[in-house]
């Protein structure tokens, strides 16, 4: 008979040796985004929102359902294109723009070094176009979204220090403080 696929593996006295198989190491960090989505957590939701939130979970397919339970992330910058980052407060840094795409919300996020820049006026002035095309990206990608997706989600633009850069805090993993 063949061996069984590896298990997870453990020794009582130590919980360092605990591992999961391969195909399950994004399981722990989706069910943290589970548990604090609208789908289960109905605190601050009225009873026809959370309805709603769990109608549309249901009536979505899987690719939109995972956008909704565990959002994606995209980190852009001078380095290259855009990259899917971890949805991880590590993933925030001053010179990025983050997208994140939570189905019912679009939020893009301008770290502190960017929001200077745009406070100095850089992105206006010609010798400056790469930084231009580099605050243009994330806002075409996201136009691109809300084309495509109904309901149209909520569209949320904000600089770091913002009140609207709540949006973003809510839902990443707070593995540090930002």
């Amino acid at each position: 008979a063949p061996a069984p696929p590896e298990a997870v593996v453990s020794t009582q006295s130590t919980g360092s040796t605990f591992k999961f198989p391969d195909n399950f190491t994004l399981y722990p960090q989706f069910m943290f985004h589970l548990r604090r989505s609208p789908f289960l957590q109905v605190f601050n939701n009225s009873p026809d929102e959370t309805a709603y939130y769990r109608h549309k979970l249901m009536k979505e397919d899987v690719s939109n359902s995972m956008i909704m339970i565990q959002p994606y992330l995209y980190s852009y910058s001078f380095d290259g294109p855009a990259e899917a980052v971890l949805l991880d407060s590590c993933s925030i840094k001053p010179d990025r723009i983050l997208l994140m795409d939570a189905y019912f919300q679009i939020v893009i996020y301008h770290g502190d070094t960017i929001k200077k820049w745009m406070d100095k006026g850089y992105h206006e002035s010609p010798e400056h176009e790469n930084f231009r095309q580099l605050l243009a990206q994330p806002v075409e990608d996201a136009q691109e979204i809300l084309a495509a997706r109904f309901p149209m989600p909520r569209y949320v633009d904000c600089v770091h220090g913002d009140s609207q850069s709540r949006f973003l805090f809510a839902k990443v993993n707070p593995s540090q403080t930002h």
